[in-house]
């Protein structure tokens, strides 16, 4: 019996998120998680305005974010930070980073009654 050469089969590759603008915030939080676990593994992943910067490279509207402030009102730096999108359909896609949390968070929420996703203060995205 002659062996006969095998050819090999390309294994395709997993497709990278993307932003679906016409979806809803549970089509796009596949993006969102990948954006916020890139971020966490650099160097400014206790920064919001690196999650914020980065959400724009990536699609999303930074008139629709609110993020936490990076310094507790005493100065000490945040144990935790939030930051979110307030989706087309009502819906947030928030996050939440920082030492206290070990990992990143990611998920949908739905939005408050005020238009907006967080709670209590955030800083203002002015940059």
């Amino acid at each position: 019996m002659t062996p006969t050469a095998s050819t090999p089969t390309a294994t395709p590759s997993p497709t990278a998120p993307a932003l679906v603008p016409d979806g809803t915030a549970d089509d796009n939080l596949p993006l969102f998680r990948e954006v916020t676990r890139q971020v966490w593994a650099g160097k400014d992943k206790v920064h919001g305005r690196a999650y914020v910067d980065a959400l724009v490279k990536a699609g999303f509207d930074k008139t629709a974010m609110q993020v936490t402030e990076d310094y507790s009102t005493v100065g000490n730096p945040a144990e935790t930070l939030q930051f979110s999108v307030r989706w087309n359909d009502g819906q947030c896609l928030i996050g939440q980073v920082g030492p206290e949390t070990g990992k990143p968070v990611t998920t949908v929420l739905p939005g408050l009654a005020d238009g907006t996703c967080l709670l209590g203060d955030t800083r203002d995205i002015d940059w």
